[in-house]
């Protein structure tokens, strides 16, 4: 077991945030809790995989919805509805060990993100409970089917569901992870595109083979190389291309952008206008949460299960969605897809058709390997 002090947390977050893809939720949310309970005496213990007890009950809980603000319209429809003090995830959290009569053991995260990441963090810490080093995605991923749980054919159900205005659902029967998606997202769109889930709960025995191990010590790897790159002026970006086993496919600046709240999501565009020995090429990333496909010159460059991380050249930080902005100087990284989603199964849930995009994946990664 590890014990996670804040600036290893800080790095973590730091590096989910750039495994995030532009999805995960938002950094300063997901630094907001670690401080709440390191501030109350928390502790944050890491526990690898294979050191979790056959019978130690697992859950993993995360936030669901959109990543964008409601618009004003939709906005004035939630006023009337009264506002817990308790962070919903908590709500939940206690609600599901009431459902089931016994305690969890520990959290996995259901993806890598600034603010999905420490949500899993926090409900472990503020419990006593452990934190698994490992994940169902090893990325961020927009939807529940998303997953190592989805390809292995393991349900989500019961899932145990609150949001923050004191509503508390258990969902029981839920066929598969497809229908999850379904059910949760709809609760999510009528609770202000925001709510808590916990799901897959389960003994370790039963996750063993169905999460990916490690994940959460390669984010810390990764934000702390990040942090350390900054700090002595270095290139901070390629030094996460090199780090990741990726590479810096483009450079310039975003003369264009969008990006709009529908069904739950958070859908929009970004494109870039090089700079360098670029300047006369273009490059376009679609965004569903997360970025989804990347066009170089009009032609597909890189699709999802591949990570198209997009950073802000001047901070050198990692940009979320829908943050980006016209004007700004950025940098595209291109890092390999988990090995779990380039399975048969793994990319027709998660790969370039998802996206809409048709043909087989091809990574852009592969002509160096």
């Amino acid at each position: 077991m590890t014990r996670l002090n804040r600036q290893d947390l800080m790095d973590l977050l730091a590096g989910a945030t750039i495994f995030g893809t532009g999805g995960g939720g938002d950094l300063s949310e997901g630094i907001d809790l670690i401080d709440d309970a390191l501030a109350q005496g928390k502790t944050f213990d890491l526990v690898a995989l294979e050191d979790v007890p056959d019978d130690a009950l697992i859950c993993t809980p995360y936030m669901l919805g959109a990543i964008s603000d409601l618009p004003a319209d939709e906005e004035a429809g939630y006023a009337r509805l009264p506002r817990i003090d308790v962070p919903p995830i908590l709500l939940a959290y206690e609600r599901f060990q009431q459902h089931l009569g016994q305690s969890f053991f520990g959290t996995v995260p259901c993806e890598m993100g600034g603010s999905n990441t420490a949500v899993a963090f926090y409900a472990a810490a503020m419990a006593g409970h452990k934190i698994i080093d490992a994940d169902p995605a090893g990325r961020a991923v927009p939807e529940i089917t998303h997953s190592t749980y989805f390809i292995a054919g393991l349900p989500a159900a019961p899932i145990v569901l609150a949001n923050e205005f004191g509503e508390v659902m258990v969902l029981e029967n839920v066929m598969d992870d497809m229908r999850a998606e379904a059910v949760v997202r709809a609760l999510s769109v009528v609770s202000r595109n925001d709510i808590a889930a916990i799901d897959h709960a389960m003994p370790a025995s039963q996750l063993r083979k169905a999460i990916i191990p490690g994940t959460l010590s390669k984010a810390l790897a990764m934000g702390r190389a990040h942090r350390l790159a900054l700090e002595e002026g270095r290139d901070a970006v390629g030094v996460v291309a090199q780090v990741g086993d990726g590479e810096v496919t483009f450079r310039g600046e975003i003369v264009d952008c969008d990006w709009r709240t529908e069904g739950g999501f958070t859908l929009g565009s970004i494109n870039i206008s090089g700079n360098g020995q670029q300047d006369a090429s273009r490059y376009r990333i679609s965004v569903k949460n997360e970025n989804l496909v990347g066009w170089f010159d009009g032609a597909v460059h890189a699709t999802v299960p591949d990570l198209i991380c997009l950073f802000d050249t001047e901070t050198g930080q990692a940009v979320q969605n829908p943050h980006y902005r016209i004007g700004q100087q950025v940098a595209v990284v291109i890092l390999p897809a988990p090995q779990a989603f380039l399975s048969p199964r793994g990319l027709a849930v998660f790969g370039p058709g998802y996206a809409g995009i048709d043909g087989h994946f091809r990574s852009p990664l592969s002509k160096r390997r």
